[in-house]
């Protein structure tokens, strides 16, 4: 299964983009999809994590209230809402997903995960 990312781009503070991740199979196969990023210089964090097995949706502090994920599993489609960027929301995006559960602690850790889609830029700039 391989997932695209795709819909960065250049926005100015206080803008909005909306990202796209294709799975190329089924994202109900996963019990665990979501969005990290990667500033320069700095660990990919996680964005926005969905758990398949209680439906939670979690989200990293630094954007609780701006972004919003959702995922259209018809369409094998996920998506990032960004509203309000910052300059410090500057990153590469990418798309993630895992088949077996995680705790609730370990959700925003990159190395769970073993499903990459290959990154889109957001520059966040006036």
């Amino acid at each position: 299964v391989q997932l695209q990312a795709s819909g960065g781009g250049l926005v100015h503070p206080g803008g909005s983009l909306r990202l796209s991740c294709a799975f190329s199979g089924f994202t109900s196969d996963y019990s665990i999809v979501g969005w990290f990023r990667q500033a320069p210089g700095k660990e990919r964090e996680g964005v926005s994590i969905s758990r398949r097995g209680d439906g939670r949706t979690i989200y990293a502090d630094s954007v609780k209230g701006r972004f919003t994920m959702s995922r259209d599993n018809a369409k094998s489609m996920l998506y990032l809402q960004m509203n309000d960027l910052r300059s410090e929301d500057t990153a590469v995006y990418y798309c993630a997903a895992r088949k077996n559960r995680l705790i609730l602690s370990a959700l925003f850790d990159a190395a769970q995960y073993d499903t990459w889609g290959q990154g889109t830029l957001v520059t966040v700039s006036s």
